[in-house]
């Protein structure tokens, strides 16, 4: 059990992540079909990820703040169709978030927050039952949770459960998915 997160254990997270959305690029195309169903989402999101992991392999964050601001970097220089440039917002107010922080407990609840923030303020027209939907939903739990006093590993499998749940539901947040 960790009861902080370092740049090391930082970027573990994200080469995983990486690994996890390319294993699951077809389902993800599958699941999109907001604006349109266009298919390549998790293609694009894919692609973008990936960009952030060959950076990361590259480097040795000391830093959960500099870790952050690799890949926060790699992933808008990366970032790929509307899924990759809203992942790379939601990383880019990760980062500035963590910023001079040489790791992150809970509080990195608060950074999600402000990750959804940055990400929210890009889109023109943000709607239910999109991505962001389901990472603001997971970054709000995340922050309840860390205020009940959690470690920030329980903070975070909150927030995973919470985007699980959330994906679940999002064919009845928008008209267009129904």
């Amino acid at each position: 059990m960790s009861k902080e997160i370092t740049g090391a254990l930082f970027k573990q997270m994200i080469l995983h992540g990486a690994a996890a959305i390319t294993a699951q690029k077809q389902a993800i195309n599958d699941l999109n079909v907001f604006p349109v169903p266009d298919g390549d989402t998790g293609t694009n999101m894919s692609m973008t990820i990936a960009t952030a992991a060959e950076a990361l392999r590259k480097a040795a964050p000391a830093s959960v703040g500099q870790a952050s601001s690799v890949t926060a970097s790699a992933l808008l220089q990366g970032a790929r169709g509307n899924s990759g440039v809203i992942l790379s917002l939601l990383f880019r107010g990760l980062s500035k978030a963590l910023k001079g922080m040489e790791t992150a407990d809970a509080t990195f609840a608060a950074a999600m927050q402000e990750g959804v923030s940055a990400a929210y303020k890009a889109v023109m027209k943000p709607a239910e039952g999109t991505v962001l939907t389901v990472s603001r939903l997971a970054a709000k739990r995340a922050v309840d949770t860390a205020a009940e006093g959690a470690d920030v590993e329980a903070t975070l499998a909150a927030a995973i459960e919470e985007g699980y749940d959330a994906l679940a539901q999002t064919t009845d947040m928008n008209p267009v998915l129904k």
